[in-house]
């Protein structure tokens, strides 16, 4: 079965309205701020959603510029964090940033994965997510959501994210990659879960390869 990918983002574009967006879509939304995006992201990492949004407005009532880091201990950041997962070793990442933005980029957030992964707290899922939220630049984020669901539906047979993030690089059309890790987080979040998805109500039960083939 050739899987039509076109017509599932699209079912799914619609579907995203209908829900609350990923934290990290919120903050780019009301802040425009690659900072904000950055900080987010990181706190983001297996946290509920609820969780980080609760952290992430404790902090930056603290925090408005990298620079504030500066100014806080571990012990602080943590205290204005928890909540989320890890947040031991996320403080000791938020605490190092400046550090390393000042030493190696000016003061500046990078804008490629290369550069990206440099800083503390950020893997390839995070600098991609940051890349596409907060610069708008096209690529692939790949969460257990986009993993799992990707694989689900029969678009990929991979094993891991990573795997699958390079089978969606090869495969997935480009116009794609702004818009495919909140849709499927969102899809995978409300709809498509782990154990017994709600295939009954889903919008691309017909397109699915678990049901059809």
């Amino acid at each position: 079965m050739k899987i039509n990918i076109d017509l599932i983002i699209e079912r799914l574009s619609e579907e995203f309205k209908k829900n609350k967006v990923p934290i990290v879509d919120l903050i780019e939304a009301q802040t425009k701020d690659p900072f904000r995006v950055l900080v987010a992201t990181i706190l983001s990492a297996r946290t509920r959603d609820e969780n980080t949004a609760k952290a992430v407005y404790k902090l930056f009532d603290r925090v408005d510029t990298y620079k504030d880091f500066y100014d806080l201990s571990i012990p602080e950041i943590e205290e204005l964090i928890y909540g989320v997962g890890f947040y031991h070793q996320k403080a000791k990442y938020l605490k190092k940033l400046p550090e390393v933005l000042d030493e190696k980029f000016n003061g500046e957030i990078p804008k490629t994965i290369d550069e990206l992964i440099t800083l503390p707290g950020v893997g390839r899922k995070t600098a991609n997510l940051v890349l596409v939220i907060a610069f708008n630049i096209p690529a692939i984020c790949v969460d257990v959501h986009v993993n799992r669901i990707m694989n689900r539906i029969g678009y990929v047979t991979t094993k891991n994210p990573f795997e699958t993030e390079m089978a969606l690089r090869k495969k997935l059309p480009k116009k794609h990659w702004l818009v495919v890790n909140s849709i499927f987080v969102s899809f995978g979040q409300h709809l498509c879960f782990p154990r017994n998805p709600k295939c009954e109500i889903c919008p691309i039960a017909d397109l699915c390869n678990k049901l059809i083939k």
